[in-house]
């Protein structure tokens, strides 16, 4: 009998878009503007850590709890998130998924973040609210990098180390915590405005 390969251990995305996300764009991006201009302990620390851009992470990580637009786009996104869940043959008993943090990122031309993962989390993801033309796309690394010490160069057009998610106003891509990821330096123009956030999963309340 001949040999044959077979592909092991896939590493899984989920992606796609809000509907009716033009409307709730534009609320989102009301929000962005009054909440950033305000928020000065985030002004302070991206200064010092998010060069160039600005960050909700560290000063207004729960946005789904504070606004309207902000708390829509989460109730569409758990559903999302129910549905990756159940891709991913998870056994919940009796635990369901609990967007845990949500802030927005605005990153200006050449500003990037550098790879990381989400610890304390089990879902992760990203929501594309404003991607003018030369927004750059968001890295997906091959979660078996460290194990690839002396593996031969593969062929062009051969899976690479890293998968890019576009960045697409109104799409959005979820993927387990531990995946590491990254954005490079936006290449934009103007400002690429995008939404993080984590989940957990929580016994229900009663």
């Amino acid at each position: 009998m001949p040999g044959s390969s077979k592909g092991l251990f896939s590493t899984y995305l989920y992606q796609g878009s809000i509907s009716a996300s033009a409307s709730l764009n534009r609320r989102l991006m009301q929000d962005v503007k009054s909440f950033s201009a305000a928020d000065k302990m985030g002004k302070d620390w991206s200064r010092e850590n998010y060069r160039g851009g600005y960050t909700s992470y560290s000063s207004l990580s729960d946005m789904h709890h504070r606004s309207p637009a902000f708390m829509d786009f989460a109730a569409a996104i758990e559903k999302e998130a129910a549905k990756f869940a159940k891709d991913l043959k998870w056994e919940m008993r009796g635990m369901e998924l609990s967007m845990t943090a949500c802030w927005f990122n605005i990153m200006p031309k050449n500003t990037y973040h550098t790879s990381h993962l989400h610890p304390h989390s089990v879902l992760s993801g990203a929501y594309y609210v404003d991607t003018p033309p030369g927004s750059i796309a968001l890295k997906i690394e091959d979660p078996r990098m460290q194990s690839f010490m002396h593996a031969p160069m593969k062929k062009s057009g051969a899976e690479g180390l890293y998968y890019q998610v576009q960045a697409k106003a109104g799409s959005f891509v979820l993927f387990e915590s531990w995946v590491r990821h990254e954005v490079p330096p936006n290449t934009s123009s103007k400002p690429r405005i995008s939404i993080s956030f984590n989940f957990s999963l929580e016994a229900p309340s009663l």
